[in-house]
């Protein structure tokens, strides 16, 4: 918990290479709200509110990456805590406040995409914010808004997690997982990592995994376009579906996101030749494991490059066993970062790998409010590049979701995916895949003949660009 020195007392630390990518980013786009990052838990049942207004207040108290502040000078940007920077609770029973003829969770939601929407100026604008709406007699909306600059998808849930805790905690119950620990402490971590031979070693590994592969897209940030995401579909998925992704990943021994993952890729590679090069395929990953940013919320999480090949009359048991054991590899040295990897490849100021096409799996559970039923809702996740696929579900598979997003460029394999991809993830999951050769697979049937699915906006929204025109 922050104590209650000033801010000209705390100390000014150097920003993160994935910290200095996003104010880069920031600088050529000031005025836009390309990395807002927002979630919205929905709540319901017999809360106790008194309760959740002092575990929020006092997460707010604990969560320091909510705080953080920035300036600029002759030694680059820094950042600090700033007890001032701290998010007060802000709470609306819009029941009552609101319009007497208006719906209040229409209201609510109107609020939090204005408030996405809102460009946040890292210079002087407080990053978070933290808001507790009711809009029933049972019912809540708690949102939290930060910036990709400070948090990832991980972070976020950590921060959630540990509400459910102190919601518990207050109520004179077990409060687990404990205390979040200080942000400072991962800074630290991560300066050791990069002046550590590990550092260079797995530096070494990718130098050589890339050499030879297929080359890597550069994105401009100054770009017009750039943080375009105008394209957004969240296709219906079989009701059956996470229950056959959790029976073929066993069978595979793999985990239900790893068989995703890949399933997605094998689809996003469907036109490649085989025995070439291969194609990269950009996959987040937490690089955690190990690390005390396991109980920090931070901007920790990397962005990595899985090259997918495709062999003659592959099963697809033989493609999933081998590209499972390069993902392995690359999780093995996946804490070098990835600007690190570009600038080894001479990218320079205002340039950046292009993350196209890109798999997102999000597999966190909501945070759990006893006696309450609670429901995690994505709003904003920072830009997307090119062509996107979101994956969220609980840790166990349940309450599975597939967001489509692309920009106006990647607008027919947006609709290939909306015609193409959910029946190849069914085909795959099927009893005796295993042993069906990919590329029939991926065939199947004639997609031909299929409707164009309009592009809609979903109601849960990963990219927060896209509401700037909302």
């Amino acid at each position: 918990m922050p104590d209650p020195t000033t801010a000209a007392a705390r100390p000014w630390h150097a920003l993160t290479l994935a910290q200095l990518d996003f104010w880069e980013e920031f600088r050529f786009h000031p005025d836009r709200p390309l990395s807002t990052v927002a979630h919205c838990t929905v709540i319901e049942g017999d809360l106790d509110e008194a309760a959740l207004i002092a575990a929020l207040r006092q997460l707010a108290q604990e969560a320091e990456v909510l705080a953080l502040r920035f300036r600029d000078g002759p030694e680059g940007p820094r950042q600090q805590i700033d007890p001032a920077r701290i998010p007060g609770l802000r709470y609306h029973d819009l029941r009552y406040e609101a319009d007497p003829e208006s719906d209040p969770e229409a209201t609510a939601r109107k609020m939090m995409e204005r408030d996405i929407a809102a460009p946040i100026d890292l210079r002087q604008d407080p990053l978070a914010a933290l808001w507790l709406l009711r809009v029933g007699a049972r019912r809540w909306l708690w949102y939290l808004r930060g910036h990709h600059i400070g948090l990832d998808g991980y972070g976020v849930a950590l921060i959630e997690r540990r509400a459910a805790a102190l919601y518990a905690q207050a109520r004179g119950q077990v409060a687990e997982p404990g205390p979040l620990r200080p942000f400072a402490q991962y800074l630290e971590e991560e300066e050791r990592y990069r002046a550590s031979p590990q550092h260079a070693r797995d530096g070494g590994w990718w130098a050589q995994h890339l050499a030879g592969g297929p080359k890597l897209a550069v994105l401009r940030k100054g770009a017009e376009d750039y943080g375009c995401s105008a394209l957004a579909a969240e296709p219906a998925l079989p009701a059956e579906l996470p229950a056959a992704l959790a029976r073929a990943a066993a069978a595979a021994d793999l985990g239900w996101p790893d068989l995703l993952t890949l399933l997605c890729a094998a689809w996003l590679v469907r036109d490649l030749p085989e025995d070439g090069t291969g194609r990269a395929i950009w996959l987040p990953y937490m690089s955690r494991l190990g690390s005390v940013a396991a109980t920090i919320p931070a901007l920790v999480v990397n962005i990595l490059p899985l090259v997918v090949t495709r062999q003659p009359d592959e099963t697809l048991a033989a493609w999933l066993g081998r590209s499972a054991a390069s993902l392995r590899q690359l999780r093995r040295h996946g804490r070098y970062r990835v600007e690190q990897l570009a600038a080894d490849h001479g990218l320079g100021a205002g340039e950046r790998f292009f993350f196209s096409p890109l798999v997102n799996l999000l597999p966190f559970d909501p945070p759990h409010f006893a006696g309450c039923q609670a429901r995690r809702e994505v709003l904003a996740a920072g830009p997307g590049d090119g062509f996107n696929l979101t994956c969220a579900a609980a840790a166990d598979g349940s309450g599975l979701a597939l967001w489509i997003d692309a920009d106006p460029a990647s607008a027919e394999s947006f609709d290939a995916a909306c015609t193409g991809l959910v029946p190849f993830l069914a085909r795959s999951c099927a009893e005796g895949a295993a042993v069906t050769p990919l590329a029939a697979l991926l065939a199947g049937p004639a997609a031909t003949g299929h409707p164009r699915l309009p592009p809609r906006v979903p109601s849960v929204r990963p990219i927060a660009g896209r509401l700037e025109e909302a």
